[in-house]
């Protein structure tokens, strides 16, 4: 089994996640969401218009603003929240890089691919369920974890700026409550669909099938920051 789903997401498998009962995606009590940006709004509506979900729920990653939004098989927004991400910007993962042990990959390397995902839930190396974004590539959404001294985690992850929300290995770390109250309940079962929208390549070439113009909020939008090279 790979090195870097065993070390990496071990530690966000400790966070206690108490499954919903009743259906995959029986809506759960969650925090008022904050409204999304025009693009991520518009991006729910092509989604959900050609049913690219499959009748699932899915998850907008939108690295710009830091951000992940959760909705209903419909379309309706369920919850968001902040994210901390790859240290590295870039929209790919390096060939291999799932199996790769964590102190192998460089802090360039710690990029969080952008794309369409089949996500689920599944066990890692050591059995802990995880929930699995890209399993090839050890990308996975999960409650922030404490990670490496000094890294600060909870504070970035509460801070008012974006520019401190890029220090993990890849995955995709969300506030606790979330993950507890939005994430685990509206995927554990039948899994949904997670998009991870570009940072750096031109949303068209990611996703052909959408139309939508992103070249106003791309020359907006704020220069993440880098950090310390953190945990995953």
């Amino acid at each position: 089994m790979r090195h870097l789903k065993a070390a990496a997401l071990a530690l966000a498998a400790t966070v206690a996640c108490a499954t919903a009962a009743g259906p995959a995606f029986a809506r759960p009590a969650a925090p008022e969401p904050d409204p999304p940006s025009a693009l991520v709004s518009d991006f729910a509506e092509q989604v959900v218009g050609q049913a690219d979900n499959d009748g699932k729920p899915f998850a907008i990653v939108d690295k710009l603003a830091a951000e992940v939004f959760v909705y209903d098989p419909d379309g309706e927004l369920r919850a968001s929240a902040p994210a901390l991400l790859g240290l590295a910007r870039g929209d790919e993962s390096v060939p291999g890089i799932g199996d790769r042990p964590l102190k192998a990959i460089t802090p360039e390397e710690r990029t969080t691919p952008a794309g369409r995902f089949e996500a689920r839930y599944g066990p890692d190396a050591d059995g802990h369920d995880v929930f699995w974004v890209d399993y090839q590539d050890a990308i996975s959404m999960h409650a922030v974890i404490k990670g490496e001294p000094g890294e600060r985690r909870f504070q970035r992850l509460s801070s008012p700026t974006i520019d401190d929300n890029r220090i993990t290995f890849g995955c995709i770390n969300v506030p606790g409550d979330f993950y507890r109250k939005v994430v685990r309940p509206t995927f554990k079962g039948a899994g949904g669909v997670v998009y991870i929208l570009p940072e750096e390549t031109p949303l068209a070439t990611v996703f052909p099938e959408f139309s939508i113009d992103t070249a106003p909020r791309l020359a907006e939008a704020p220069r993440l920051g880098g950090g310390t090279p953190g945990g995953n």
